[in-house]
């Protein structure tokens, strides 16, 4: 194996909160508008009769808008090269770029319009490997979503890989 392409004090921020918390109320008009935009246009998004039909207190969301909700709107200047924004919680690491390697998540609990939501990032894992082109760095950030109840709604789990 080659050197080590993470510092020990980057090693170190495993577990660290990276993100948040941030707290937002779940909006019916931005909701709908996104699954609009995604093209995903189930009834329980819409329409209340049907959302309690199918078990929910109220209107729900789509599973992804939770993620969108917390994201602050920020001005295409503040991108980064390799589409992260500049001022991102990030990861000292001996590499020269970072890519996307994947996203994975488990939704617990249903979202409701109304609901406040926070979310907070953390880095769950941090790993140098080898591969067919050389050593790489997989990053794992986890960000946890909870409800005003203090539930746990969702937990995604993304990967990155740098080289």
């Amino acid at each position: 194996m080659s050197s080590s392409l993470i510092p020990p004090e980057s090693l170190a921020r495993v577990g660290e909160i990276l993100a948040g918390p941030i707290t937002v109320r779940i909006d019916s008009r931005e909701a709908q508008r996104y699954a609009y935009a995604v093209g995903d246009l189930n009834p329980i998004y819409f329409d209340e009769d049907s959302a309690k039909a199918a078990g929910y207190r109220t209107l729900t969301i789509p599973p992804l808008f939770i993620t969108h909700a917390l994201v602050p709107p920020k001005p295409t200047e503040a991108l980064r090269t390799d589409g992260l924004y500049k001022d991102s919680a990030t990861v000292t690491l001996e590499v020269e770029r970072m890519m996307f390697g994947g996203e994975e998540w488990d939704f617990l609990e249903p979202v409701c319009i109304d609901d406040e939501i926070t979310g907070t990032t953390r880095l769950l894992d941090l790993d140098q490997k080898e591969g067919k082109k050389g050593s790489f760095v997989r990053l794992v950030r986890e960000t946890t979503f909870t409800n005003q109840n203090e539930q746990v709604v969702a937990r995604s789990r993304q990967i990155g890989i740098a080289r």
